[in-house]
């Protein structure tokens, strides 16, 4: 039976176009406000999940203790990784109606291994696996690293659906593409049958905004100010066109939204968008009628002064701007995996505060 969706402008925008949205989070009350209209999704990752147990201290700090008494050797990482899953498990479990209603081809949640590991393939390999048998609809989650590109194509090739994370440019989304059909075609040839798979790309628009514009402050460029709000959307609609012309069975989808053309650009394609929370309901308030736009081009004027001026939006743009080995080190990677790693280390101390907590600070 399907789902009765609550009247707004992103429900229309899931019952008219082929464009889904995600919750930008697994806290359970955002998931259930995204599904009541036409959220199919949901995702997590260091930060996410530090930010649901500061929200949620009276359910996550009573269970920590709980833990750290039932498991007394367990170490704060230990900890953390057990009440990471525990969260994923909780919104997988709230997507399910989803998950079995489009027979898997919707309705996951995507969960990150740790971000540290993003140089070795193994490990996230390991902790990838584990996740899979959590719950039928998890999706793992790579970086679009180099190690990560092996992961990727290894877990698809396992029957692992996976959500490539910490993505900029054209070039990372065609490679991640490409891992993914040849894991696809290992799994097919072993005997598999990938009809339920659902794998994603993401790309991080709102980042790469972010990174154009560190570099204009960073190294003096006289950008016009607008165009920096369009680097992102213009990459995004540049894959989107290659996927599209080459047949990848992997979706792409855009993440880290700044601002409302991230919604309304993007609108048309046979994509997902993971948006936050606050921008969902301001996106519901507003009004707004979605129309497709996938297919409007940048404004020439944006897209001549950005591929003029700022050489790592070219090489973001263009679909051999980077090599496979120059992922790791590309501006926008390295940002986003720092923050990615601090707040899984803020997690963890988070967490220390909770099972040992600093008694110079505590009243007698």
């Amino acid at each position: 039976m399907a789902l009765t969706l609550v009247d707004s402008p992103l429900a229309t925008m899931v019952e008219r176009t082929p464009t889904d949205y995600w919750n930008d989070s697994c806290a359970l009350d955002e998931v259930a406000y995204a599904v009541e209209r036409g959220g199919s999704g949901a995702t997590s990752n260091p930060v996410i999940v530090g930010d649901v147990m500061r929200r949620e201290r009276d359910v996550w700090e009573p269970r920590i203790r709980e833990l750290a008494v039932a498991h007394p050797s367990w170490s704060e990482v230990d900890l953390t990784w057990a009440i990471t899953e525990e969260m994923g498990v909780r919104a997988a479990a709230a997507l399910r109606p989803v998950f079995e209603e489009h027979a898997g081809r919707k309705g996951r949640l995507s969960l990150q291994p740790n971000p540290a590991l993003y140089a070795n393939a193994d490990a996230m390999l390991a902790q990838g696996d584990r996740f899979h048998g959590l719950a039928p609809n998890i999706q793992v989650k790579f970086p679009t690293t180099a190690a990560g590109l092996v992961a990727i194509e290894e877990s698809t090739a396992r029957g692992i659906a996976i959500n490539s994370t910490v993505g900029f440019t054209v070039s990372q989304a065609l490679a991640v593409a490409e891992a993914v059909e040849r894991g696809l075609r290992r799994f097919e040839d072993a005997g598999g049958d990938p009809g339920s798979f659902a794998p994603v790309c993401t790309l991080m628009v709102g980042r790469l905004d972010d990174w154009v514009k560190v570099l204009v402050e960073r190294d003096d460029i006289a950008l016009d100010p607008a165009a920096a709000s369009w680097a992102g959307i213009a990459t995004f609609k540049r894959a989107y066109g290659l996927f599209q012309e080459r047949g990848y069975r992997t979706r792409l989808l855009a993440a880290a939204m700044r601002h409302r053309l991230h919604w309304t650009e993007l609108v048309g394609g046979d994509v997902v968008l993971t948006i936050p929370h606050a921008w969902q309901v301001r996106f519901n308030a507003s009004g707004i009628d979605p129309q497709p736009r996938i297919d409007v081009p940048v404004d020439g004027a944006y897209l001549d002064d950005l591929l003029v001026r700022v050489p790592d939006f070219r090489r973001a743009y263009e679909p051999d701007g980077l090599a496979i080995d120059e992922f790791d080190s590309f501006g926008a990677t390295v940002r986003t995996l720092r923050s990615f790693i601090e707040a899984y280390h803020a997690l963890q101390g988070t967490i220390r505060d909770i099972v040992l907590p600093n008694p110079d600070t505590r009243r007698t």
